[in-house]
């Protein structure tokens, strides 16, 4: 087996675990774990953002780690990690002690990402690192499209479910172990990168990005169980067209090199904004909720492949941090977006809030990667 294709299988299942399950599929469960935990629209957004709060610091400290010890290591931690603060929901007792578990397995995306990028820096040729990359990425959408009918087909039984994502996350962490190599990236990286005009730029848009999409990751279960009326089954079937919607964005790679870093981004911001709109308006038929589920995740997905893009390209001798730089500040974003979408969902209602998440989703667009488009392009 080639090295793309093991480090991209492995890869590929290791951030659907870590993202699909242990981060993404909260949301997913979120109206079943509030009845049965009383947790509020309030509460809910905290524990949301504190999820993405973990994420920032494991992406942090993933990127540092990856360059010291080796992507192997780090992987299979992200895999244990993420094990661990699955088992905790499944067993939370209380509020407190499932916010706790949130944001354990939620750090264990921030743990995921960087390594891979340095093992496929290490190990796969040039010409097939963008999109060996964007296949991984696209691992998060295969997460998803799976809890949703893992939801379905155990009638909302949510400890079952994150029982059973635990048993996932220990079989990836063997697999982890091993299938990847033991890379640590560049001798003599460390620090923190320059703040060149790309990098800069990226963090703006990824935050920007980021807040926007907590509309639907945290909150696209409560709003489709209020505007519409939903339980449990139609809650799996939207998380389940927004992950197969997400597998379109294994092509981000292909994408960004026909036709350019922002051509691609415009689009998929155009596309995110769209879809809050279509699941979270008053007006939503049930058919326009499912087609802006699909359209959601493959917008997400993409985006985030388009930023995983733009970091590996404006810092390419450290691609594990300039992935860390894109995907921390996502997490950034939706550490602020989470709450600030409950607090207005809470206060105002959930149409201000959606209005005002599709504006911020469109001001993403503003912020251009220039230089490290022509990186792309040579």
């Amino acid at each position: 087996m080639s090295p793309a294709l093991r480090i991209g299988a492995i890869g590929f299942g290791l951030i659907a675990v870590c993202y699909g399950f242990a981060r993404f599929a909260f949301g997913q469960f979120l109206p079943q774990i509030d009845s049965d935990l009383g947790l509020g629209p309030s509460l809910s957004g905290i524990i949301s953002g504190g999820s993405f709060a973990g994420y920032c610091i494991a992406i942090f400290a993933s990127a540092v780690l990856t360059e010291r010890i080796g992507a192997r290591a780090v992987a299979v931690g992200a895999a244990i990690v993420a094990a661990a603060g699955m088992a905790g929901i499944a067993l939370a007792p209380s509020p407190l002690i499932l916010a706790i578990a949130v944001v354990v397995a939620g750090s264990s995306t921030g743990l995921a990402s960087p390594p891979m990028a340095a093992a496929v820096a290490a190990a796969v040729r040039k010409s097939r690192q963008d999109l060996t990359n964007t296949v991984i990425n696209a691992g998060t959408s295969a997460g998803v499209a799976l809890s949703g009918p893992i939801a379905l087909a155990i009638a909302g039984q949510w400890r079952l479910a994150f029982g059973a994502f635990t048993a996932v996350a220990v079989v990836l962490a063997l697999a982890a172990a091993v299938s990847l190599p033991a890379s640590r990236g560049r001798q003599g990286a460390g620090g923190l990168p320059p703040m060149n005009g790309p990098v800069a730029r990226l963090i703006f848009a990824s935050f920007l990005m980021g807040a926007a999409s907590t509309a639907l990751w945290s909150f696209g279960g409560h709003l489709v169980s209020q505007q519409l009326g939903w339980g449990p089954t139609g809650t799996g079937i939207l998380w389940t067209c927004i992950g197969a919607g997400g597998i379109a964005g294994a092509w981000a790679g292909t994408l960004v090199g026909r036709f350019g870093l922002d051509p691609v981004h415009w689009t998929f911001l155009g596309l995110m904004s769209a879809s809050i709109i279509a699941v979270g308006s008053g007006i939503a038929t049930p058919a326009l909720a499912l087609i802006g589920g699909a359209l959601f995740g493959a917008a997400y997905v993409m985006l985030t492949g388009v930023y995983l893009v733009w970091g590996t390209h404006a810092l390419p001798d450290r691609p594990a941090t300039g992935l860390m730089i894109g995907f921390l500040t996502i997490a950034v974003g939706q550490t602020a977006g989470a709450p600030l979408f409950g607090f207005l969902m809470a206060g105002p209602g959930a149409g201000p809030a959606v209005i005002c998440f599709t504006v911020i989703a469109l001001l993403a667009g503003a912020f251009r990667a220039r230089s490290a488009t022509r990186r792309v392009a040579a």
